[in-house]
């Protein structure tokens, strides 16, 4: 897919719903400060946009909490929701659920709740996408205005996995597990009943599907910058990925994303 170029048009005038989705699974802590600024940097923006905070199933005692920090975020930025999912399912479970809440959105986003990516690059992307009213797939790439901070392990499997997606799948992304994704309502609602990967393969699955009908997108360098208590542990969920994507393989292979 082509990377995004330079849009000399103007956000000016533009319409559009947005629903942000920010997963979390027992991760109150660090959603509170990144909560925190992304509260203060929407409130500055003039989009039509919902964020909603997405429990996957993290238990009473975290939900007592997200329900507090929902609270006083609010105050800085009104427009925002609290969705409990039952159970604890898996990322790609419940940002689907929670995206499933608005069916007639123009626009469907999710950022992960570390920070990893930045409020101010977030915007971005949300600009590029409006202005190019176009699926915006951001990914970790260093550029003359952009930085990546990753740590050793978590760039080899990055390489890795990306050639993974290229062999198994067949699909070619700069970065399919970038914490981001920008989707246009309809080309999310193309393919959203085909979709059923529950885990951290969510991601994945969603390209496979919209290159497997045709649907593009942009992709977009951004800042990213590592946090420190991930749940994500490339060593020891590799097999699990790779395991996620062979599962994806075989329902591309019998055609299941094909609208």
């Amino acid at each position: 897919m082509p990377m995004l170029e330079k849009e000399d048009q103007s956000k000016d005038n533009i319409e559009g719903t947005i629903l942000l989705v920010t997963p979390v699974w027992k991760d109150s802590s660090r959603l509170a400060v990144f909560g925190r600024e992304l509260a203060n940097h929407l409130a500055g923006c003039e989009y039509n946009l919902e964020w909603m905070i997405a429990d996957d199933g993290s238990g009473s005692d975290e939900c007592n909490r997200l329900t507090l920090l929902h609270d006083e975020l609010k105050e800085t930025y009104p427009n925002m929701s609290l969705h409990f999912a039952d159970a604890h399912c898996g990322k790609g479970s419940v940002v689907r659920e929670a995206w499933a809440q608005r069916l007639d959105a123009n626009w469907y986003v999710f950022v992960d709740a570390d920070g990893s990516l930045p409020p101010a690059e977030l915007t971005r992307v949300l600009d590029a996408g409006l202005i190019s009213n176009k699926t915006i797939m951001p990914i970790r790439k260093r550029t003359e205005h952009t930085h990546v901070d990753l740590t050793l392990p978590r760039r080899v499997f990055h390489k890795l996995f990306i050639l993974a997606v290229r062999l198994i799948v067949a699909v070619r992304c700069a970065d399919p597990q970038c914490g981001a994704k920008m989707l246009k309502g309809d080309d999310y609602r193309m393919v959203a009943t085909s979709l059923v990967e529950v885990g951290l393969a969510f991601d994945t699955e969603l390209l496979t599907a919209l290159s497997d009908n045709d649907i593009a997108w942009k992709e977009m360098p951004v800042t990213w910058i590592e946090r420190d208590g991930g749940k994500v542990k490339p060593m020891r969920d590799a097999w699990g990925m790779l395991a996620a994507l062979w599962n994806i393989r075989q329902r591309q292979r019998a055609g299941k994303f094909k609208i």
